[in-house]
C-alpha cells in the first residue's frame, strides 16, 4: 500500500526541519507549521537581533526587564518548569565564563512578565529551543485538522502526531553513535516528542561541549541520552539533563518515566565534544 505524504524542508533553528504530513489539510497545515517554528526561531535566537538578545543585554546590565515577546515568555516558562523537574541539571543560564551565573540567580514572574537577574548573565535556548518551535508546529498542525505527522529538527528532535499513516505507533530506532550497524534502542511513539543528546560520535566543529551547570565541568564520558514527553521542549531539556547527571540523579529522572528516559554509558574512546545524535525511522 502506497502511502504518499506532504513534504517541506526548510533551514530554521540552526538546523534542518523537515516536515512529513498526511492525509487532507495537509499544505495549510505545513504552512501554517512553518510560520511558527519560524516565529519561535526570531524570538529564541541569539546569532542575530531578537527579544533574546534584547532581554540578555538587560540581564547581563542586571537591570529589570518586561518581557513583551509572547515566544520568548512562553519558552521562559517552559524553562521555570524544566529546570525544577530537572533538579536544576537543565539550566540555560549556566555559563563557566560567566560565574554564578545559572537559573537559580534569575528572578521570574510570569504573572507580570518581570525578569531580573541577581549577578550577570544571558540565556541560551539552544537545548530546548528546537523542542519548543517543534511543540507549536504540531499544534498548528491539528489546529488545521492534521491526524498523521511527523517533524523532525536536525533528526535530534523529532516530534508525531497521531498514528503512523498505516496504522499504529511510530516505530524508531535509535543507532549507536559510533557503531554504525548496532542500535542503542527501539521506540514507538504516538502524540509524542523524542529527543537524543549525545558525548560521542562525529561532531559539527562549531558545538561547544556540554557542561555541567554547578561547576562548568564539560561531559566527557562517552554517553547518549534519550528522552520522550508530549512536550518536545521537555523531552529536549531532559535528554541534556540526562547527560550532565551523575548516577544518582540519572536513576531519580529515569525512574520518573519508566520507559521512556534512556541513558547509555559507551566505551571511553568514543568521548567526543557533545552533539546531537540522529534517529532513523523503522
Amino acid at each position: 500500500m502506497a502511502i504518499v505524504a506532504d513534504v517541506e524542508r526548510f533551514a530554521a533553528m540552526g538546523t534542518r526541519i523537515e516536515l512529513h504530513v498526511f492525509g487532507r489539510f495537509a499544505e495549510d497545515g505545513m504552512r501554517a507549521a512553518r510560520m511558527a517554528i519560524e516565529a519561535v526561531d526570531d524570538a529564541l535566537t541569539i546569532h542575530r537581533p531578537s527579544p533574546t538578545t534584547a532581554l540578555n543585554d538587560a540581564l547581563l546590565a542586571q537591570r529589570d526587564a518586561v518581557v513583551d515577546d509572547a515566544l520568548l515568555l512562553e519558552a521562559l516558562a517552559a524553562v521555570d518548569v524544566v529546570h525544577r523537574d530537572t533538579g536544576g541539571l537543565f539550566d540555560p543560564a549556566a555559563d563557566v565564563r560567566l560565574p554564578g551565573s545559572g537559573w537559580n540567580a534569575i528572578a521570574f514572574d510570569r504573572a507580570t512578565a518581570r525578569i531580573r537577574a541577581a549577578r550577570p548573565l544571558a540565556l541560551d535556548f539552544g537545548g530546548i529551543g528546537k523542542g519548543l518551535a517543534l511543540d507549536r508546529a504540531c499544534t498548528a498542525l491539528r489546529a488545521a485538522g492534521v491526524q498523521s505527522a511527523c517533524l523532525s529538527a536536525g533528526e535530534s528532535s523529532l516530534a508525531v502526531i497521531g498514528e503512523h499513516p498505516l496504522g499504529g505507533k511510530w516505530p524508531f530506532a535509535v543507532p549507536h553513535p559510533v557503531r554504525s550497524h548496532e542500535t542503542l534502542v527501539e521506540l514507538a511513539l504516538e502524540d509524542e516528542a523524542l529527543s537524543i543528546s549525545s558525548t560521542a560520535g562525529a561532531s559539527a566543529p562549531e558545538r561547544a561541549p556540554t557542561c555541567h551547570p554547578a561547576d562548568g565541568r564539560a561531559v566527557t564520558a562517552a554517553r547518549t541520552a534519550v528522552a520522550i514527553d508530549p512536550l518536545g521542549g521537555k523531552a529536549e531539556a531532559m535528554s541534556t539533563a540526562l547527560l550532565v547527571a551523575d548516577d544518582g540523579q540519572a536513576q531519580r529522572l529515569m525512574r520518573a518515566a519508566p520507559g521512556r528516559r534512556f541513558l547509555f554509558d559507551l566505551f571511553p574512546e568514543a568521548a567526543m565534544p557533545a552533539r546531537h545524535a540522529r534517529m532513523t525511522l523503522r
